[in-house]
């Protein structure tokens, strides 16, 4: 395509090959199996207000609701990975060998994950 001066539009290009990989993405988006379910996602939606026939875009949400959870375990299991390296480190001199190590997420790891993404987490009284 040609601009009102005749030089070549580099910009119509660049829209075109970002519509075709959104299209793919819409396509590759329906055949996707979020681990939230879309009724769940629908709910929720519904709840807070949002109307949507489209599901499509209730798939999209499930997806990044997905990758929003993700992060933050992931966020939370370094550092419960940190916390228990730490305390490793000072009981190392009595271990034999090396161990498959299994983590357990606590408070204790979650609240500093959440703090990262502003959402503050309080230990409830009775299990103080």
């Amino acid at each position: 395509m040609m601009n009102r001066m005749g030089s070549p539009s580099v910009g119509m290009e660049e829209d075109n090959g970002a519509g075709h990989a959104l299209s793919d993405f819409l396509l590759q988006l329906e055949n996707y199996n979020p681990s939230i379910p879309d009724s769940v996602v629908a709910y929720y939606l519904n709840a807070s207000g949002f109307e949507s026939q489209d599901p499509r875009l209730i798939r999209l949400i499930a997806l990044a609701s997905q990758k929003f959870l993700s992060d933050i375990a992931n966020d939370a299991l370094q550092h419960c990975k940190m916390r228990t390296s730490s305390q490793m480190a000072q009981s190392s001199k009595n271990q034999k060998g090396p161990k498959e190590k299994k983590y357990v997420m606590t408070m204790e790891d979650l609240v500093p994950a959440l703090q990262e993404y502003g959402i503050t987490a309080k230990k409830p009284h009775y299990f103080v």
